[in-house]
């Protein structure tokens, strides 16, 4: 997919208030230090299209693109860090997981993971939870530009392996780097090749 125009929307602190759902919707989610943003950018060629922070947890809406004028990206808050409270942390599973829920228009959920670590509970739960909820989800390793190509395989094949154990088979799997530039092109065909079987389909949104 070439990326002709990519443009931001608004911004919602809830899912009533997002955009008129009559476009597919692609939604990126994962913990607040995963890169999320870096590879928006990345994959949109556009260096401050989603707002990067040195901070974790900057994004706290529900932040929408509209590419190609006939799809939408939606940018989700992270999730899962530490240092922000309770009370927040609280907050934002609430915006995120009602987004989720509700969003009639979600065609998939990019769920990002860092390739540098082992599995972690609050990303397998969370992977969980979208299985047991009917949500379509796909897995993009990000940051795999900080490991040798070896040791990201490696972590590849435990998360595997790992999800495995309960999941028979597993969603799609992209490798990326925004660094690098590398695997965002993957992610775009996929969405263009699902947009595509939607016109085919006669699927439409309202």
């Amino acid at each position: 997919m070439v990326i002709k125009t990519a443009e931001f929307l608004k911004s919602s602190s809830r899912w009533q208030d997002c955009p008129e759902p009559n476009l597919p919707e692609y939604a990126f989610i994962g913990r607040s230090n995963v890169g999320k943003s870096s590879l928006i950018n990345a994959m949109m060629n556009h260096k401050d299209l989603a707002k990067t922070s040195q901070t974790p947890g900057k994004t706290q809406l529900i932040n929408h693109f509209l590419v190609n004028e006939n799809w939408l990206l939606t940018d989700l808050p992270g999730f899962g860090f530490a240092r922000v409270s309770k009370s927040i942390r609280k907050d934002f599973e609430k915006i995120i997981t009602n987004y989720i829920l509700n969003r009639s228009n979600l065609v998939n959920l990019f769920v990002l993971i860092d390739i540098r670590h082992t599995p972690q509970k609050i990303d397998l739960d969370f992977m969980q939870w979208c299985g047991e909820s009917d949500i379509p989800f796909s897995i993009v390793f990000t940051k795999a530009d900080k490991l040798k190509p070896g040791a990201a395989d490696k972590n590849v094949a435990i998360y595997r392996e790992e999800l495995l154990k309960t999941w028979e088979e597993l969603p799609e799997i992209f490798v990326t780097s925004a660094e690098k530039k590398y695997g965002g092109d993957f992610i775009l065909d996929y969405i263009s090749a699902t947009n595509e079987m939607l016109s085919k389909n006669k699927i439409k949104f309202e």
